[in-house]
């Protein structure tokens, strides 16, 4: 069984293993490096501030009761657009809906919160990602997403959420 759970700043330790894990295991699909969140970067305050962006959702996806995933919307630069960031599965759980269930759990909580716009940014090369979100209905726009850490850009995907129209 899958559950979402919304995470707030004083989940900041749960939230901290599923982001040094994801940076770690696909270092290319963030726009942060693993070294960013480490060391002089890994204290609490910061944890803490990341949980607490104005007007943003964060949520884990709990897999056989453990931790095995995570996501974020986060109001975009454009009033009634939501971006949909920090998405990452643990590779134990990959396979297994986990992904899906985050993407519908944020495009939800932007649905109810009057957004019409579901908006991401994806790496070119990251197959598994973009098959998850053309799964879910979005699609690549043209436009280009900024530089990536590696110098890549990245390709802006977006779905106009149920009853607007694209």
């Amino acid at each position: 069984m899958i559950e979402t759970r919304e995470l707030t700043a004083d989940d900041w330790p749960v939230w901290r293993r599923l982001r040094l894990a994801a940076l770690a295991d696909a270092p290319d699909a963030f726009g942060a490096r693993l070294a960013d969140w480490q060391g002089d970067g890994d204290r609490e305050e910061r944890w803490r501030a990341r949980l607490s962006i104005t007007g943003s959702l964060d949520l884990v996806a709990v897999v056989d009761g453990k931790p095995a995933g995570m996501a974020s919307g986060v109001p975009g630069p454009e009033q009634g657009v939501v971006e949909l960031i920090s998405l990452w599965v643990g590779p134990g759980a990959r396979g297994r809906g986990v992904g899906d269930r985050l993407v519908r759990a944020v495009e939800d909580w932007a649905r109810r919160g009057g957004a019409e716009v579901l908006r991401l940014k994806v790496v070119p090369d990251n197959a598994p990602a973009i098959a998850l979100y053309r799964r879910n209905g979005l699609k690549v726009t043209g436009r280009r997403g900024e530089a990536g850490p590696g110098g890549r850009e990245e390709h802006v995907m977006a779905k106009r959420l149920p009853g607007r129209a694209l």
